[in-house]
């Protein structure tokens, strides 16, 4: 992990530098020639990586970052059909792989992040649910994310490895989603990420469960081939896995790599 830090660190320095057109005599932040970067991100890094995205402007003006997130399976699907985007930011390494597989990417991708799975409900909890096991109640309206979709398939494992049949009235393409039905009442409960909870605020009751901790989904970050802006690309995900965008990760729940 040292030479693994190191080596980012390097590389962001390096970049960035290759990015600036400035004579480095001030302390103001260099000039780039005005760059559009986008960024296909995983729905649960929303919050993170707008803050981030605001960052990494202020530090390299002329650089505009737009964001496209959705869950990971329908971004990596896009980016293979040929979606215009700079960077691909996964919530799983299994849709990361697809990418890798369809040769979509620029050089080796990094891992910045790691989640778990919490439950969601509404703020009275009115099946008074406590447990994982709660969920399978009969009377229990339970939403989940489709078994593609990377908060899907940890929710497949974990019921698995617990020995509980989860028979959710919805499955859907993002954890946005399913915190969207709790939010509005649609369910009784949801599993989202732990993050997602604690963004949510008092619109929902976050419910921890040892059996969360049996599968940890890691996020890896690459800069895309197709990328018109390939340096700028390469340097913003530098900076997603630095230690500024650990802190980042770290205050919003993420566990780190």
């Amino acid at each position: 992990m040292k030479k693994f830090a190191i080596f980012i660190v390097a590389v962001f320095a390096l970049l960035l530098g290759a990015c600036s057109t400035g004579t480095g005599d001030t302390n103001e932040p260099e000039k780039v020639e005005d760059v559009n970067l986008t960024v296909f991100a995983a729905a649960s890094l929303k919050s993170t990586f707008e803050e981030l995205g605001a960052q990494f402007e202020k530090d390299n003006p002329g650089v505009t970052v737009d964001f496209n997130f959705a869950g990971s399976s329908d971004l990596v699907a896009q980016i293979q059909d040929g979606a215009p985007a700079d960077v691909f930011a996964s919530a799983d390494v299994k849709n990361m792989d697809k990418a890798v597989a369809a040769d979509v990417v620029a050089g080796e991708p990094v891992l910045f992040a790691t989640n778990v799975l919490q439950i969601a409900t509404p703020p009275n909890n009115p099946k008074k649910i406590a447990t994982f096991a709660d969920l399978a109640k009969p009377d229990v309206k339970l939403v989940i994310c489709a078994p593609q979709v990377p908060c899907g398939n940890a929710t497949v494992q974990v019921a698995e490895k617990a020995g509980i049949k989860l028979s959710p009235v919805s499955e859907e393409q993002s954890v946005t989603d399913v915190l969207g039905k709790v939010r509005s009442g649609e369910a009784d409960a949801g599993l989202v990420y732990v993050t997602d909870v604690t963004s949510a605020g008092d619109d929902v009751l976050g419910i921890e469960f040892p059996e969360s901790a049996e599968v940890v989904n890691e996020y890896p970050i690459a800069a895309l081939k197709n990328s018109k802006n390939l340096k700028v690309a390469q340097a913003f995900a530098a900076f997603i896995a630095s230690p500024e965008g650990q802190k980042v990760f770290k205050a919003a729940g993420f566990g780190q790599p």
